[in-house]
């Protein structure tokens, strides 16, 4: 039975807003930033940015069920927000699985979506239900059919985007043509039950047509799969890879897959999912950081020449994703949101550093920047994704406290939903829950 009411009234860091307060978080954060200097770095969490992007997903992409990919940012309000919304999960460890069953949400609603698990994790998805489960390898085959023979399997493909964030394909994945036929008859030789077939383009994707051609090569393989074998596949997974930064809108993306699912999978009779991570979340956290040192360099005529301030978090911390975004030159999102109070103010050439001893810790570099002083907050958007759950506590450095603001409108619309079985939240239903609060 799924109860995720439970964990989200027992949330101690929400901060309910008045129903007539701004949508914009930019109200709150004006607030903290005037009530002076923090120690240590903060995350704004927005769970009303949450709820929007997921009627924006139900809008643009009906035939597609949203799996939330848990690795992507594992906070407590979201994944019970999200669990109240009616969202499934993309599980990929035995902790994941754990912490989003403590939610109440039923097996159906999980997929380990790694195409390599332990053996102690397969026989904890088994005692608990949790049959569907991706692979892309003969080894892993063999040891599903020994470990958990009862369980639903999904095919990972490979099709890489050329340009992404993070890329997937090297690591996971088989040939649709020729490893992805052949592990399909040793699965049916085994006599494993394999449902369907997914793949990933890469995290945070740049090319909206990946998706497209992805969906053109499940549909080898599940043409394959009927004619040669005799298995009716039935499940199409398309993975994640999605934009979820406040200036990347979904439209071109949704386009692509709506467009390769009308092509080549026209009809309902496969069910089609997907694993967002960031679209879910990266608009969702804004970083407030604070200048805790500042080092001016200058020319031989005493001219500024470059400044460089070092700020509580760092690639270290919650801005390890920006390792990715400088790779491929996306500096528009690699660079401190300017305020407006200094928007007309002159600007120098900066460098921005983390607080660590290590000299990698480099936030972003030769960017034009107002001048910042100590105690100054500089504040980064778009840092729900990838930010927590990749953060150590390199020199013994505090990860960001994390602070949650929801609308009462909102909250209470949560509350509200929250009984109701998770198969009735459709779009229709969330856009009148929503609706009638305000």
């Amino acid at each position: 039975m799924d109860a995720p009411e439970v964990s989200l009234r027992k949330l101690t860091n929400v901060t309910v807003r008045p129903p007539t307060a701004s949508q914009d978080i930019q109200q709150e954060i004006d607030r903290i930033i005037d009530a002076g200097t923090r120690e240590h770095p903060l995350h704004v969490l927005d769970l009303d940015d949450v709820v929007r992007k997921h009627v924006t997903w139900l809008r643009s992409m009906p035939r597609v069920t949203p799996f939330y990919a848990v690795k992507c940012n594992d906070d407590p309000a979201i994944l019970a927000t999200l669990a109240t919304l009616g969202t499934g999960f993309d599980c990929a460890s035995e902790a994941e699985m754990r912490a989003i069953l403590a939610l109440g949400v039923a097996p159906e609603r999980i997929i380990f979506a790694h195409p390599i698990k332990s053996v102690e994790a397969l026989a904890f998805a088994q005692t608990h239900g949790i049959q569907r489960m991706t692979f892309d390898n003969e080894c892993e085959l063999e040891k599903v059919h020994r470990v958990f023979p009862e369980a639903q399997l999904i095919l990972r493909i490979r099709h890489d985007s050329d340009r992404v964030l993070i890329a997937l394909g090297k690591k996971f994945g088989c040939d649709a043509r020729g490893d992805g036929r052949r592990l399909l008859a040793k699965a049916h030789q085994l006599g494993m039950t394999v449902i369907g077939v997914s793949f990933h383009v890469g995290c945070g994707s740049l090319d909206a047509s990946c998706f497209y051609h992805a969906i053109e090569s499940a549909r080898g393989v599940f043409d394959y799969a009927r004619t040669e074998l005799g298995m009716e596949l039935r499940l199409l997974d398309v993975g994640g890879g999605f934009p979820g930064d406040s200036d990347k809108p979904l439209d071109e993306y949704a386009q692509a897959v709506q467009r390769g699912l009308r092509e080549f999978f026209p009809t309902d009779t496969v069910d089609v999912v997907a694993e967002p991570g960031r679209f879910y979340v990266g608009s969702a956290v804004t970083l407030l950081s604070t200048v805790q040192g500042k080092k001016v360099l200058r020319d031989e005529t005493d001219q500024i020449e470059q400044v460089m301030y070092y700020i509580n978090d760092g690639v270290f911390g919650t801005l390890f994703d920006w390792l990715s975004l400088r790779e491929i030159k996306d500096l528009h999102c690699a660079m401190p949101m300017v305020r407006r109070e200094r928007q007309h103010e002159p600007t120098y050439r900066t460098t921005i550093w983390g607080p660590t001893c290590d000299s990698t810790d480099i936030v972003c570099e030769n960017v034009d920047f107002p001048e910042h002083h100590i105690g100054d907050y500089i504040v980064f958007e778009n840092l729900g994704a990838y930010s927590m759950t990749f953060a150590t506590n390199f020199n013994g450095f505090p990860k960001p406290t994390v602070q949650v603001y929801v609308r009462e409108d909102t909250w209470k619309t949560l509350d509200t939903i929250s009984g109701t079985d998770w198969k009735r939240k459709t779009l229709t239903f969330l856009e009148n829950a929503l609706g009638n609060a305000r």
